[in-house]
């Protein structure tokens, strides 16, 4: 990995007006996916846990959606991320748009992950919803809450909202159409662009809560996570955060209070900063933003070489 970027040192200094309160847990949604453009599913499990061991992570979080349980192997490898210490929960079964089901329907498949999991040790009552998608309905939206708080399930809220996926489908299409990779320049701005975003939604916080909450990032279980999660954890250290426990991040105040409002897809601290009265220009951050990603890697230029 090259040596520290700008974007990063600017983040350190400002994390250093905030030192001691600036706590941040890694989660990864979707495992355990299968095989990507760099690595097989199991071979991405094992990356993504030397990376996380690299990083000094003591425990991430990892939602899994069921449905990816499709033989032994998958199986093993969410034991693995369970043997190492890190926390299971359910990230559904069949990983739906809420507003495309009925509320009947959702709890339903609620239950079936639930079900697939019971074997897991290290078992946490998280539901994360797919999408971060509540609906487009109060009532219904209710209706699901009401399920969950039936089901002792706590809602497996994100503050730091990140299109990671994103980043990697972008480097995964590149590679697919036979361009050679800085590997280590996708690493930079991975790492670059996630700090950024944690220092977006920590002041957001900071402005709409009046206070700095435990922070939870989103991130998926992708290949570029596997590649740069030890790079990322050192990113955020550097720039003045601390990376906790997912148990401590679910353990602030934040975690029981929920918005009123609808718009949930960019996270709770997002929708706490929505309802109070902040708009597009302000929520939005570039790691969470599709063609500012694009436009990211296209500046780099670390996706621009042909293969010989």
């Amino acid at each position: 990995m090259r040596l520290v970027f700008a974007l990063i040192m600017t983040a350190a200094l400002i994390g250093a007006a905030h030192a001691g309160d600036k706590r941040i847990a890694l989660t990864f949604d979707d495992g355990p996916k299968p095989d990507g453009a760099f690595f097989t599913g199991a071979e991405r499990t094992d990356r993504l846990l030397t990376a996380l061991r690299v990083g000094g992570v003591e425990q991430a979080a990892f939602f899994i959606t069921t449905k990816h349980l499709a033989d032994e192997t998958s199986i093993q490898r969410v034991r693995d991320y369970a043997g190492e210490g890190h926390v299971i929960a359910n990230h559904s079964d069949r990983h739906e748009w809420l507003n495309r089901m009925t509320a009947e329907a959702y709890a339903a498949d609620i239950d079936l992950a639930e079900k697939k999991l019971e074997e897991f040790e290290n078992r946490r009552p998280w539901f994360r919803f797919p999408f971060l998608n509540e609906g487009k309905a109060s009532e219904k939206r209710d209706a699901v809450r009401a399920a969950l708080a039936e089901r002792g399930l706590l809602s497996g809220y994100v503050t730091v909202d990140t299109y990671d996926w994103h980043m990697d489908r972008v480097v995964a299409k590149a590679k697919a159409g036979g361009h050679c990779i800085d590997i280590d320049g996708v690493g930079e701005i991975y790492v670059e662009m996630l700090v950024a975003a944690a220092e977006h939604f920590d002041q957001m916080a900071r402005e709409t809560l009046g206070r700095a909450p435990a922070q939870v990032m989103l991130l998926h279980e992708n290949d570029l996570a596997a590649m740069f999660a030890d790079d990322l954890a050192k990113g955020l250290r550097r720039a003045g955060w601390e990376v906790i426990t997912a148990d401590e991040a679910f353990a602030d105040p934040i975690a029981e209070a929920l918005p009123e409002t609808l718009f949930s897809g960019m996270g709770r601290v997002a929708a706490f900063a929505y309802e109070a009265g902040w708009r597009a220009d302000r929520l939005d951050h570039p790691a969470s933003d599709e063609a500012a990603i694009e436009a990211r890697f296209e500046a780099a230029g670390v996706l621009a070489c042909e293969a010989l």
